[in-house]
């Protein structure tokens, strides 16, 4: 059964940046759908506090809590499988949500901080701090490219287009993948300066 959002947000195409209230949908819609789940890390974007920076988190712990299980490979492997996945279950999830970039949508922080964390280690824990604050801020200031790609994708139309949403799940993931950019950059000369 399908958990569908507020009627007076889908056929009015102005509305598609407002957020449809996902706390009125809550768990319900979250499990409505695997993508859902998937999109919202597993109800981490549910957070009424800063959703993406509780994304952030729960990939932090996860990846963590799973790398002594998993050899390089195995990780490369969920890593690079999650972008493709990451932009499925976005475009799927902003769809029946009439959002363009909804804000409980957390996989775009939980695919880049794994990248991030996957070139980055070893790493201590100050580093792997610094690494998360930096991401969060390069993921919700938006400066320079990040602004730039998290505008690239955009564009407001028919919610009856399927290309937009497709679009949509690709500007979700995009601009976290450069924020990752960013994040790793700074990092990187951080770690030739010591």
């Amino acid at each position: 059964m399908m958990i569908e959002p507020p009627k007076e947000t889908i056929n009015e195409a102005s509305n598609l940046d407002k957020p449809v209230g996902v706390h009125k949908l809550g768990v319900l819609f979250m499990w409505s759908h695997p993508a859902h789940l998937v999109a919202m890390g597993l109800g981490s974007g549910l957070s009424p506090i800063a959703p993406g920076t509780a994304g952030t988190l729960w990939a932090w712990i996860f990846y963590v809590l799973i790398q002594p299980w998993m050899n390089e490979f195995q990780i490369a492997l969920v890593v690079f499988l999650i972008w493709p996945l990451g932009w499925w279950v976005s475009s799927v999830t902003a769809k029946n949500m009439r959002v363009l970039d909804p804000g409980s949508v957390v996989i775009d922080e939980i695919a880049a901080f794994w990248l991030i964390l996957w070139l980055l280690m070893p790493a201590n824990f100050i580093e792997q701090i610094a690494a998360f604050i930096l991401f969060r801020f390069f993921d919700a200031v938006k400066p320079g490219p990040v602004g730039w790609a998290d505008r690239l994708f955009k564009e407001t139309g028919s919610t009856g287009n399927r290309r937009i949403w497709y679009k949509a799940g690709f500007g979700i993931m995009l601009d976290d993948l450069v924020a990752a950019g960013c994040t790793l950059l700074i990092m990187a000369f951080w770690r030739l300066a010591s």
